[in-house]
């Protein structure tokens, strides 16, 4: 009776232990992270078109499908920035550059762990104002929707089984055609770099 007793309590044990690992690994993590937006600014238009450089808030969601297998979804709100050309301001934008990633998950270090992501970002421009003067010379407009790739590197650093310390690195392709009187006159590639330091929370 005493053999079987120590039996079941260790079942029990093994149970719990196996129960509680499977809490520990949510398939859910989120992160709240302050990102500065570093533009790249390529135009073939011949105006020297940019936007400015600004840190901005940025949310994301990841699921896991496995511990190496996830997806992650960044967001952000609607981001306004000055419209320059060769440095003088022309007007201002807004831009929404959600991103969807999927990512795999190095789970062998310990605490530190590192990832990499590949996927797409859409970017909704819109809020587009010219000055005065430039509407009157060159009527001028842009596409409002843009489809790209988005590449990612980054880790999360575990502070207990939910709390995290990340760090994250992103490239993200966005451009627009810009026109005149109706008519293309080029490209405006903002191609950013996404820096990113904040912190996660596994359920």
């Amino acid at each position: 009776m005493k053999k079987m007793i120590l039996a079941a309590a260790a079942v029990c044990a093994m149970t719990s232990g196996a129960a509680m690992a499977q809490e520990a690994q949510s398939p859910w993590q989120v992160r709240l992270r302050a990102v500065h937006l570093d533009s790249a600014n390529k135009d073939s238009t011949g105006l020297g078109l940019s936007i400015n450089d600004k840190t901005i808030p940025e949310v994301d969601v990841t699921y896991f499908f496995t511990p190496n297998i996830a997806a992650e979804l960044v967001l952000t709100y609607p981001q306004k920035h000055d419209l320059r050309s060769d440095g003088a301001k022309i007007g201002s934008l807004k831009h929404l550059p959600p991103s969807l990633l999927a990512q795999y998950h190095f789970t062998n270090m310990g605490a530190f762990k590192p990832y990499l992501g590949a996927g797409v970002n859409y970017t909704r421009f819109s809020n587009v104002n010219f000055a005065p003067a430039v509407e009157a010379a060159l009527d001028p407009s842009i596409k409002k929707n843009s489809f790209g790739a988005a590449l990612q590197i980054g880790f999360d650093y575990m502070l207990d089984k939910n709390w995290s310390i990340n760090v994250d690195v992103k490239k993200v392709y966005i451009k627009t055609d810009v026109r005149s009187a109706g008519t293309k006159v080029g490209t405006f590639k903002v191609d950013p770099w996404l820096l990113g330091v904040g912190v996660g929370y596994r359920f």
